[in-house]
């Protein structure tokens, strides 16, 4: 599975918005790659963010 996947997969089943450091220790995936993928997603309309610095899906 793609970062990508991952991030959104996790996000979708968060019961509120996380933070990218959140993130990273869910997937065990490295925060620098989270964030990569958490720009790439918000470029692409598939998540906010509804506060500062902690994302959600659209």
């Amino acid at each position: 599975m793609e970062t990508k996947e991952k991030v959104l997969e996790i996000l979708k089943s968060a019961s509120k918005p996380l933070r990218a450091g959140e993130i990273a220790e869910q997937t065990g995936i490295d925060k620098t790659a989270v964030e990569k993928a958490i720009k790439s997603l918000k470029d692409t309309g598939l998540i906010h963010s509804p506060v500062r610095c902690c994302y959600a899906p659209l």
